[in-house]
């Protein structure tokens, strides 16, 4: 029942994104194209950006974006779920934890977008293709979990405070200059690499590379996945447990 509630849901939402659209859901496809082309020309041809460990620039940069933008887009949406639904929360046979997942699921359909034009990218670009491509679905699962527990945490608390929703717009932008998506962490100082390696997102943001693009098995790295899963579980507990604390009290104050 609650997985036809989410997925139906989940269309729901993406629907509502192009209402009144003459392209509708093209523009899903629409978006990621323009915004990784004027990436493209401001750091390849503006800046001379050279590629990354002889990969093309294009292709290590998509392939970074691709896991923040759909992490960036969840935690965004889930800060105000709760209150862009409080008629549904009002009932009290509504399970409004689900809400969140509701935003992973919509907007896994955009992040398979990015996908296929990051693939697109790799073939145009003459990369070798490799099984590895399927390793990616583990970091998006790693991704899933840690922004669920983030999508708790937001939109349980913003239900109470409405700044919220603004901050985690502030920390995303913040925490995107802060991953190596744009620069190579390469190129800092060893104790800043250990520093900016305690992000999670570092994490992801690497293996999307490393399963497009360098093909390395995510065991390669066991300190930081022990590391990644640590974290993302207390994150997870956290959110799911604030969530179950605050939610009996969303429908007085909505």
């Amino acid at each position: 029942m609650q997985k036809h509630l989410i997925v139906s849901m989940a269309k729901r939402e993406v629907a509502t994104k192009y209402v009144g659209s003459l392209l509708g859901f093209i523009w899903t496809f629409i978006n990621p194209i323009v915004m990784i082309f004027v990436f493209w020309v401001v750091f390849s041809v503006g800046f001379k950006v050279q590629p990354t460990n002889d990969v093309p620039f294009v292709v290590w940069l998509t392939a970074g974006m691709a896991s923040w933008f759909v992490f960036s887009d969840i935690v965004n949406g889930s800060a105000n779920i709760i209150v862009a639904n409080a008629h549904l929360i009002k009932k009290t046979q509504f399970h409004s934890q689900i809400l969140p997942i509701v935003i992973i699921v919509s907007c896994l359909i955009t992040h398979m977008v990015f996908l296929i034009v990051l693939i697109g990218l790799i073939w145009f670009q003459n990369i070798p293709c490799s099984l590895y491509y399927f390793q990616f679905l583990y970091y998006l699962l790693c991704m899933c979990v840690l922004a669920l527990g983030f999508g708790w945490i937001v939109s349980a608390l913003n239900v109470f405070i409405r700044d919220v929703g603004q901050i985690v717009g502030v920390v995303l932008q913040i925490g995107f200059w802060a991953t190596p998506i744009f620069w190579d962490i390469n190129i800092m100082p060893q104790k800043i690499q250990t520093i900016l390696k305690l992000n999670p997102m570092f994490y992801i943001v690497q293996g999307y590379r490393e399963s497009f693009i360098y093909f390395n098995p995510f065991w390669n790295h066991p300190y930081q996945t022990l590391y990644f899963w640590v974290l993302t579980s207390i994150i997870f507990v956290v959110g799911a447990l604030t969530f179950k604390k605050l939610k009996p009290q969303f429908a007085d104050v909505l």
